[in-house]
């Protein structure tokens, strides 16, 4: 079993130019097999509300909720980084609420660290969470939990005024001890210049190529999701239809009454006639 990484092995890998891949896991069967695949970390991504439990956006997740999904993960994959995401309303009132539910995350969960949302407002948030020992990645451009305001979920940082923000926001995260940083939807040489710009490691989604890393919904990645396809996603299979047609089977077969069938079933090793007729 590969040794899990820490937040200091994310850093050297920007370093040596090394590319990070991360995905989102949400329970403990998806974790291990994607943990043994080469990924460098599990996200368990508030994403849950929308893939996982039916939500229409992520804003009605609970902390509750996504302790629950973060320690499944951590449970089936026991030697991965695992990033908590921090839902919305965890972490906006206080710099005490925030150290509280990040707390949260480590202890139940047993998490590696967690993820926040915003530029500037929440850089003092995120030096007292790093001050009382909680590891933080930070998340800039496309921030799903506040899209409305941002005029739904469109591109981010497209004119030179909010390009210019949102490099300073970055700065501004990294200066507060956020150890990376999630850009998502934003221009590709945006993207560029924060990457250069930063110490840290960038993951992108959306961002395009020059980041440090990348992070997709694996639902999407899979082909499991069919509400929307977001159009930076690369759907590698389309595991929807196959599991459609394979369920769709299963059924016909069980009305049939040809599954299960002897090789599904157990032998019978003695005589259980007498049994018959008995109240």
């Amino acid at each position: 079993m590969a040794k899990r990484k820490t937040v200091a092995d994310f850093i050297a890998l920007k370093k040596t130019g090394e590319k990070i891949a991360i995905l989102t896991a949400y329970d403990a069967a998806m974790a291990a097999l994607l943990a043994g695949c080469g990924v460098d970390a599990l996200l368990v991504g508030d994403s849950l509300g929308m893939v996982v439990l039916g939500y229409d956006s992520t804003v009605p997740v609970t902390m509750d909720e996504m302790i629950h999904h973060a320690a499944a993960v951590r449970r089936g994959a026991p030697g991965a980084f695992v990033i908590g995401d921090m839902p919305f309303g965890s972490y906006q009132s206080s710099s005490r609420d925030a150290i509280i539910n990040g707390g949260r995350f480590l202890k139940e969960a047993r998490c590696d660290a967690v993820k926040l949302e915003g530029g500037l407002e929440v850089c003092a948030t995120v030096a007292a969470m790093v001050a009382a020992g909680i590891s933080v990645m930070g998340h800039i451009g496309l921030t799903p939990q506040t899209a409305t305001q941002l005029g739904g979920y469109k591109v981010q940082g497209k004119d030179l005024e909010s390009a210019r923000k949102m490099v300073e926001a970055a700065k501004g995260l990294q200066q507060a001890g956020a150890f990376g940083l999630v850009l998502e939807c934003i221009p590709d040489q945006l993207a560029r210049i924060i990457t250069e710009t930063l110490s840290i490691p960038t993951i992108g989604i959306g961002a395009g190529v020059h980041c440090d890393g990348q992070v997709l919904v694996t639902h999407d990645l899979l082909g499991m999701f069919e509400k929307f396809i977001p159009s930076f996603v690369k759907t590698y299979t389309s595991l929807s239809p196959l599991i459609k047609e394979n369920v769709t089977r299963y059924a016909e077969e069980v009305r049939q009454g040809s599954f299960p069938d002897a090789a599904h079933s157990f032998p019978t090793q003695c005589d259980f006639s007498e049994l018959l007729g008995q109240k």
